[in-house]
């Protein structure tokens, strides 16, 4: 099988469920409500006519609001649930790393339970045992696998079954992102854990709310809006397009191009750079076109001519406070630092969000282009200079 080949065909999905209206007393009300012509409950179309592919060895992101039939349809991948209609083709093993835990039992202890999940997922004591100190250690629960499993948080028995679970080897992985549970450091092992999947070329879907995580990940994704995928594209493009959907008054940008969206309150200005051998200034203008608006966050992106992310930097990232402005006022920020950057040609994004950075004022796309021209050749993104010392 070629990495051109599909490992996951979707066609032509729909799933729909029953909700029923009311409870029936009896039989007698039960056939009275229908010799009445009452149903007693509505169908809920949960997913309309979905369709995609992913190639073998993508990362593939699959992302959406609360209730847009996300969860449906990663429980139809599963096999959990079967479509109403439509197929679902799978080409390999999958392994679903959702419902971690199923089959604990809580009043067995951590290390019981590690073994009878193991058994579970098809591994021998002797498996098991060989893998038991590489699954504690990485779950960080050392203390604890002698303690009875109701006595731990939720967030343990997760970490314990996604340390387990990953012990297990399919062609394709289904990963929720329920996953990424804990402190920061078992965040750390969990995310280091799906960057060696892509370096594998492992064929994984990521489904999330974490658009860092698509950006960082994935390489194609699709994004779901009440049962149906509005949008298939690049991760950059989907990440853009979900954020979009915290956004009011998208239509007040219909006369502009696609590159520029939010819903308003901030213009974008087109930025000034200043490109040499040691370094690269970006000068950034935002004026505010809305009666007051509360101290926001200032940020922009590079991107290569491939669409990937170089570089990303904002005010809340730097640590740098911002002030309340009124209408009128004009907010001017140079962002400067070392070329590192290697031969080609470079696109801006510049944009402007509230403290929660789900309410985008204005992000702009190809802001302003630049070129980069070194005497050296790479084949790698970016150039650096670097210091060599011999011993």
């Amino acid at each position: 099988m070629s990495d051109q080949e599909p490992a996951v065909i979707v066609k032509d999905l729909y799933k729909s469920f029953k909700l029923p209206h009311e409870q029936h007393s009896g039989i007698k009300q039960l056939l009275i409500n229908k010799l009445k012509g009452k149903k007693g409950y509505e169908i809920q179309h949960v997913l309309k006519d979905v369709s995609f592919e992913i190639k073998k060895g993508e990362f593939f992101g699959i992302v959406g609001r609360n209730g847009s039939g996300k969860s449906t349809l990663l429980k139809i991948l599963a096999g959990i649930y079967i479509p109403n209609k439509g197929k679902v083709t799978v080409n390999g093993s999958l392994t679903p790393f959702i419902e971690l835990g199923v089959g604990f039992n809580p009043e067995l202890t951590g290390r019981e339970n590690t073994f009878l999940n193991g058994a579970l997922l098809g591994f021998s004591r002797k498996d098991m045992s060989g893998m038991y100190d590489d699954i504690v250690n990485f779950a960080e629960l050392e203390k604890f696998m002698d303690q009875k499993l109701k006595n731990y948080s939720s967030g343990m028995q997760v970490r314990l079954a996604f340390s387990i679970a990953i012990r297990a080897q399919g062609d394709i992985l289904l990963l929720d992102e329920v996953l990424a549970v804990g402190d920061a450091d078992f965040q750390r092992k969990c995310y280091d854990y799906f960057m060696t999947l892509k370096e594998e070329k492992q064929t994984v879907i990521l489904v999330t709310h974490d658009m860092g995580a698509v950006r960082q990940y994935c390489d194609k994704a699709v994004m779901i809006e009440n049962g149906k995928i509005i949008k298939t594209g690049d991760a950059e493009d989907i990440a853009q397009e979900y954020q979009k959907l915290f956004s009011n008054n998208q239509q007040q940008f219909e006369d502009h191009t696609s590159d520029r969206w939010g819903e308003g309150g901030v213009k974008v200005l087109p930025p000034k750079v200043n490109v040499t051998k040691e370094t690269i200034q970006i000068t950034t203008e935002f004026e505010v076109t809305t009666d007051a608006l509360p101290s926001p966050i200032y940020g922009i992106a590079l991107y290569n001519t491939a669409g990937i992310n170089i570089l990303e930097a904002n005010t809340r990232k730097e640590k740098i406070k911002t002030k309340p402005l009124k209408s009128g006022e004009k907010v001017s920020l140079t962002w400067e630092f070392n070329n590192f950057l290697s031969n080609g040609s470079y696109n801006i994004s510049v944009a402007c969000c509230d403290q929660s950075a789900t309410r985008y004022y204005e992000w702009l796309n190809h802001a302003a282009k630049f070129s980069v021209t070194k005497s050296t050749q790479t084949t790698s993104l970016t150039d650096p200079t670097i210091m060599v010392n011999f011993s």
